[in-house]
């Protein structure tokens, strides 16, 4: 189970509307809250498109074990930088937090590799949620099953994968 720790980036799921502020599931033992201010260019007139079942990438702003997590959309000088309500149609999936962390290291040749198959867009959350999507459901299902196998494959394993999936 994840545990929330100040300045992760996350993926969460929207999972409720209370007033001001959104619950959100981020896979640890109780839901985040994000308030509807802490989106980018976000005021009491104009509010974030958010509805229940959105998926989010945001960043703990509060987390440590007496009060409740507290999620973002914003870095500290109010910039989106990325984060907010990801797109509509990509695949969501879970890995163990060993691999999101190889994921994230810079220059990283598992996603490297990844690339050069096809384009694609993949958010990365420390929780262990991967999202992915490319151009068809076909193309991000491959990208999906080579990310979940890279979890028992050695490089060496990897590279004859994704050399059979690219055809050479």
């Amino acid at each position: 189970q994840y545990v929330p720790v100040k300045g992760d980036h996350v993926i969460g799921i929207v999972t409720a509307k209370t007033g001001d502020l959104f619950k959100v599931d981020v896979g640890g033992s109780e839901l985040a809250s994000l308030s509807y201010l802490a989106f980018e260019g976000a005021t009491k007139r104009n509010r974030p498109n958010v509805q229940v079942g959105d998926l989010i990438y945001g960043q703990f702003l509060v987390a440590n074990k007496d009060m409740e997590p507290e999620l973002v959309c914003i870095d500290s000088s109010g910039r989106a930088s990325g984060m907010g309500v990801i797109g509509q149609d990509g695949f969501l999936f879970k890995v163990s937090l060993g691999l999101i962390r190889k994921l994230l290291a810079p220059k990283c040749e598992i996603i490297e590799e990844l690339s050069q198959l096809y384009p694609f867009e993949l958010v990365l959350g420390m929780n262990g949620r991967i999202w992915v999507k490319a151009k068809t459901v076909q193309q991000t299902l491959i990208i999906v099953n080579i990310l979940e196998a890279c979890e028992y494959m050695t490089a060496e394993q990897r590279k004859q994968a994704l050399a059979k999936v690219s055809g050479n």
